[in-house]
């Protein structure tokens, strides 16, 4: 039986048995050493540490221990006095304690001795390991050596804790801002990390990595965690989100809801508005759609315009429509056919500039040649008008005949010259007609001719008549029958023979 009271105490306090394929299980053990009776004169400890791999072995290696020792006094003075005391190994497993002096001290009641065993790395099989101390003490009879047996126990091995806390260092990233993505986890794992596209492996004793490009958008990491012996994972999951992501592509089945979207190298936004979209360019200015096609129920603009700084231009003023061209000069409408209710237009001319075109003046219509200000010509089928004014008529042809309007009246020239023409109708119903002479229709007919003034006129071709007539009911007439010539008077209501008054037959009449 000892004379001293030995104890042992270990950290962890349950220390686990190491496993094969793990980081080797670590501890501490402390020997403690305390006396309850009377003063002992003590000149060594020694502590033997079964060294192996079985259940009774506390450590597979020695070497990796490191000792030391204190000795308290608690009874010499107002306060407990600490001072350490000699370690040394002695052969394979075995630690001896002495005082400083290295003679004999005296252990007094109530003082206590700490042997601390440091970096025990603990043997691979669970089971008790037994501390075989041996003290020598002095005693009235002599030097008296005597042991004492101090179990530890060792655990069977856990298994290893799952990681945690696998986090981020930002939660939000702007563009090209970098990322740590950190862990709390055993050493014993292998520790990987998977990412959209990658994986990416990492080195043992590391609780840290980031990614060699920063995420572009919103991205998910997985790490995973194997237990090199039971082959066990574990998966813990991060996301990262990205303030302004690029995406490669984008399926949304239900809808995206967002305030705006802006390009990435050109930052032209859309702008979702309560009426609809609005379109901005780099500077935050109103900006330009370019679409192969816009199908829309209407379009609200201050105008329009073809792709390039000199293209026509339509803009919208209050009263209609305004064509321009780039310059700002009014432009050209083509069309293959336009309906309108009514157009206003200074002038309309046919497509060539040698075209004819009509001009639109205060008093009707004038049509011109399109070489200049000359007058053109009008060609229709048919023109129905309340009234034509026009210097002359003629027929297609330039050997037709012509009309002209002098203000006395009508001239009817014939084969486009400036001789008189004929007038060919069916009837003619005039106030009087002034004329040269009346001749008949046909080849060789009479004709009569009207003579100088006051000469009267001449009959060519004879005169058939039954009766001749003056002016008035009430002058005399000449009536043609089988017996003669008769000439009468209307007297009294009745007709009589009358005088005829003349010198010759062939004088005229006064």
């Amino acid at each position: 039986m000892t004379a001293l009271t030995y104890t042992i105490l270990t950290d962890p306090t349950s220390l686990e048995a190491s496993v094969d394929g793990r980081s080797p299980s670590t501890g501490t053990v402390y020997l403690m050493v305390t006396n309850t009776r009377r003063t002992v004169p003590w000149l060594r400890i020694e502590v033997k540490v079964p060294v192996g791999d079985g259940a009774g072995h506390l450590t597979r290696d020695i070497s990796t221990i490191k000792p030391r020792g204190e000795y308290t006094d608690t009874q010499s003075g107002p306060q407990a006095d600490t001072q350490p005391v000699i370690v040394q190994p002695q052969g394979a497993n075995v630690f001896q304690v002495t005082s400083q002096s290295g003679r004999i001290e005296g252990f007094a009641s109530g003082d206590y001795m700490v042997l601390t065993l440091e970096n025990v790395t603990v043997a691979p099989t669970a089971g008790v390991a037994v501390l075989m101390v041996t003290e020598t003490i002095r005693t009235s009879r002599g030097w008296q050596v005597s042991d004492a047996a101090v179990p530890v126990v060792k655990a069977a091995p856990k298994e290893i804790p799952a990681p945690r806390d696998f986090r981020p260092d930002k939660a939000m990233l702007d563009a090209g801002e970098d990322l740590a993505l950190s862990w709390d986890g055993s050493d014993d794992f292998s520790y990987e990390i998977r990412f959209p596209g990658g994986r990416a492996d990492i080195p043992g004793g590391t609780r840290t990595w980031s990614p060699a490009e920063a995420p572009k958008r919103a991205t998910t990491y997985i790490l995973v965690a194997t237990d090199p012996t039971t082959q066990k994972q574990h998966f813990l999951t991060t996301t990262v989100q990205v303030r302004y992501p690029v995406l490669e592509t984008l399926t949304a089945t239900t809808g995206i809801d967002t305030p705006w979207v802006q390009g990435t190298a050109n930052k032209g936004r859309v702008t979702f508005t309560g009426t609809g979209v609005e379109i901005f360019n780099n500077s935050g200015g109103l900006g330009t759609v370019h679409a192969d096609r816009a199908d829309l129920n209407g379009v609200n603009t201050e105008w329009v315009q073809g792709r390039s700084a000199d293209d026509g231009k339509i803009s919208f003023p209050k009263d209609g429509l305004d064509v321009r061209q780039g310059s700002g000069a009014w432009g050209t409408v083509h069309a293959d056919r336009a309906d309108l209710n009514g157009v206003n237009t200074e002038w309309v001319q046919g497509r060539s500039a040698d075209d004819g075109w009509i001009s639109f003046p205060k008093e009707g219509l004038n049509v011109r040649k399109g070489a200049g200000q000359a007058w053109g010509t009008v060609f229709a089928d048919k023109a129905d008008l309340n009234g034509v004014n026009t210097e002359w008529v003629q027929g297609r042809s330039a050997d037709d005949g012509k009309i002209t309007f002098p203000k006395a009246g009508l001239n009817v020239y014939r084969n486009g010259t400036q001789e008189w023409g004929t007038m060919a109708a069916d009837q003619a119903d005039v106030n009087s007609v002034i004329t040269h002479q009346v001749r008949g229709s046909g080849e060789g007919k009479g004709y009569i001719q009207f003579l100088e003034q006051d000469k009267g006129v001449r009959i060519f071709g004879g005169v058939s008549a039954g009766w001749i007539r003056g002016l008035n009911d009430d002058e005399a007439w000449i009536r043609f029958n089988e017996k003669g010539i008769w000439v009468l008077k209307h007297q009294n209501g009745k007709r009589e023979s009358a005088n005829v008054n003349c010198a010759t037959v062939n004088e005229r009449p006064t």
